[in-house]
């Protein structure tokens, strides 16, 4: 479900939500093929996360022709400097896909105001290149 179906279907869920990840995580991802020498654009990525038992998608594109996808701004808990033994974190799902065949899924954490760089290694590109 998209994000803005989930606030519209469960916005007190959501309102919570957003009440315990107030903060933001930056999320860039790269697409690379042959040991990261190449490019890969085009990829299909969908970022998700599990808010209740619902799998939201915040964001669903396609790699530029860098194999970029520029920064993603994503809620996060706030920092806590009261336990910085273990830092609060929200965990994001990223999937690649080319086409409709799953490529690759990754878990990443976010954490209010750290940007993470996700690397997708592919082998040989997409669309049979």
């Amino acid at each position: 479900m998209k994000i803005q179906e989930f606030e519209k279907k469960y916005n007190e869920t959501y309102q919570l939500f957003l009440k315990d990840n107030s903060g933001e995580g930056r999320l860039k991802i790269r697409a690379y093929a042959a040991s990261e020498a190449l490019p890969v654009g085009g990829l299909k990525v969908i970022v998700s996360t599990l808010i209740g038992d619902q799998k939201v998608v915040f964001y669903e594109g396609y790699t530029d022709r860098s194999g970029m996808i520029e920064t993603l701004f994503l809620p996060a808990p706030i920092f806590d400097s009261n336990n910085l033994i273990i830092p609060k974190s929200i965990t994001y799902s990223i999937t690649a896909y080319d086409g409709e065949k799953l490529l690759h899924e990754y878990s990443v954490n976010m954490y209010n105001d750290v940007c993470v760089v996700q690397t997708i290694r592919t082998i040989g590109g997409i669309n049979g290149y």
